[in-house]
């Protein structure tokens, strides 16, 4: 069962690198397609597809009503990463739901 944990915590940093991939892709200059054909979106789209397949595999043994409420800590790192790397604000509300997510994803998890 452990495997299908790891792989399931693996989905969810390869998630996240994806998403801080695809954001990086997404600033500066130019349109759509120069966006599209960026090393960092390219990147973070294969992180993305990658983190599928370790979600598939974790799926094998963890239920889904366990595995995809799981996946919301990437919601939580995200933010934190969004304000510190990209320095998106942090607002109390947005601080009060980062909360809620953690008590969720942990009720969950020990259910």
């Amino acid at each position: 069962m452990t495997l299908y944990w790891a792989a399931l915590a693996a989905a969810v940093l390869t998630s996240l690198l994806g998403q801080v991939l695809l954001k990086a892709g997404a600033v500066g200059e130019g349109g759509f397609l120069s966006q599209l054909l960026r090393p960092a979106t390219l990147v973070g789209l294969a992180a993305y597809a990658g983190a599928a397949f370790l979600y598939i595999i974790a799926l094998r043994r963890i239920p889904m009503s366990i595995a995809l409420p799981c996946t919301a800590a990437s919601y939580v790192a995200v933010a934190v990463i969004g304000h510190f790397l990209f320095d998106e604000y942090l607002s109390p509300q947005k601080i009060a739901a980062i909360g809620l997510i953690c008590g969720g994803v942990l009720m969950l998890a020990t259910a």
